[in-house]
C-alpha cells in the first residue's frame, strides 16, 4: 500500500510541476504575439509611436546606422516607400532617416 500512495503522490508531483512550467512559459510567448500583433505600419503625416524594442535609424534605406529609436519613442512620418519610412526622429536622435515600416503603434 505504501508505494502505490508514494506513485501516487509522486504522479501528482510531477503533474503539478509540469502545470507550474506551462503557467511560467506561456505568458512569456503570449506577450510576445500581442506585441507583434500591436504593430502597424505607418501613416504619412503621423508622429508614430515605436513599437519595437528598438528600431535602426539609417541615412538610406538600407544605409549607414544614425542611432536608434526605443520603444514608445516617436517618429514623424513624411514619407513611405516600400518597406521603409522616412521621417523625423524624437528623442536622443532628433534628425531626419530611414526606419523600416511595420514597426509603429496604429495612430
Amino acid at each position: 500500500m505504501g508505494i502505490v500512495v508514494a506513485r501516487r503522490l509522486l504522479t501528482a508531483g510531477l503533474s503539478a510541476l509540469a502545470l507550474a512550467a506551462a503557467v511560467v512559459v506561456a505568458p512569456s510567448s503570449a506577450q510576445a504575439d500581442v506585441t507583434v500583433a500591436a504593430c502597424s505600419n505607418a501613416v504619412v503625416g503621423y508622429r508614430q509611436v515605436v513599437c519595437a524594442q528598438t528600431l535602426a535609424v539609417r541615412t538610406a534605406p538600407g544605409g549607414a546606422w544614425m542611432g536608434e529609436l526605443t520603444q514608445g519613442q516617436s517618429f514623424q512620418v513624411e514619407q513611405v516607400s516600400g518597406s521603409w519610412v522616412y521621417g523625423f526622429a524624437y528623442g536622443h536622435i532628433n534628425r531626419h532617416g530611414w526606419v523600416q515600416n511595420g514597426w509603429f503603434y496604429a495612430p
